[in-house]
């Protein structure tokens, strides 16, 4: 039996396991962080006048920030362009059997035309579809708002290499955990803005693109973006339209994500750690 977590979220729940060698050997209660779906459904105005909905997306998410997740997967998908395009959003229906609401509706001003085509075959491609990589880069150009090669955004070699420390010390569901992936955007003295966590890396930095999409503060072009783990074609995607100047990983990048940060003018630094990292794309913007 498992109980949920001492958040208000129930981003962690507690699991009675057996821990075999190390300083407490025997039965203990461990932190598991909760991975449960997040069904998002949209409602929005049909040409004849008449509202529908539609359930477009569901992923799989740690509990926590889901405002902030449907807005951001709404807005790197190009369903929304600016926060008055969605009138409401939240939880929608019963609680599952967990105690939290799955599913959560967004409402889109009447005013908001829905391309349902766009919906059905999803503008960007994974790696794995079997669509080629000038086909996807192809589609962030044609969805991409906003032009990164004239951002002045810089940032010293040595605050780079301080984000990786920065980053985990806000991590709290993380320390708890130890199983979540993390976002974090960063000024250019290295502060750490907002922090994002989920089991999803891409949730976390829907969550970030969410926030300031709410808040009305797109593009983030004077911020960074830190991921815990690599950097895919999706999460670059996802910085680019939100006009992220920056993106450092801790991890690898993707042969499309490096191509993606050039074709776009991005920086993309991968492999980051306390004493090195590598410059994939954009190295002028590191002093």
């Amino acid at each position: 039996m498992s109980s949920r977590g001492s958040d208000s979220t129930g981003s962690f729940r507690h699991f009675p396991v057996h821990n075999v060698g190390g300083p407490r050997t025997g039965a203990v209660q461990d932190a598991v962080a909760t991975e449960e779906p997040l069904e998002i459904r949209l409602g929005y105005t049909l040409p004849d006048g008449k509202r529908a909905q539609r359930s477009i997306s569901v992923t799989m998410r740690t509990p926590g920030n889901d405002e902030e997740l449907a807005a951001g997967f709404l807005f790197t998908e190009g369903i929304v362009r600016r926060a008055g395009d969605i009138e409401s959003i939240g939880p929608h229906g019963p609680p599952a059997p967990s105690g939290l609401v799955n599913v959560l509706r967004a409402d889109l001003a009447s005013d908001v035309s829905v391309n349902l085509d766009r919906l059905e075959r999803n503008f960007y491609t994974t790696s794995s579809c079997g669509v080629c990589g000038k086909a996807s880069l192809d589609a962030v150009a044609f969805q991409s708002h906003y032009d990164l090669r004239d951002n002045a955004f810089e940032v010293m070699g040595e605050t780079l290499q301080a984000l990786p420390k920065a980053l985990r010390a806000q991590q709290s569901v993380f320390e708890q955990t130890g199983g979540l992936h993390a976002s974090g955007l960063f000024d250019t003295s290295g502060r750490i803005v907002v922090v994002r966590e989920d089991v999803g890396r891409h949730n976390t930095l829907d969550k970030l693109i969410g926030q300031a999409f709410l808040q009305d503060r797109l593009p983030l072009g004077d911020l960074g973006v830190i991921v815990s783990g690599r950097a895919s074609f999706e999460l670059m995607q996802k910085a680019t339209m939100a006009g992220v100047p920056l993106v450092a990983a801790v991890g690898a990048p993707s042969s499309l994500a490096v191509e993606l940060a050039q074709e776009f003018g991005m920086t993309l630094v991968g492999f980051l750690r306390e004493d090195r990292f590598n410059v994939y794309a954009g190295p002028e913007r590191i002093r």
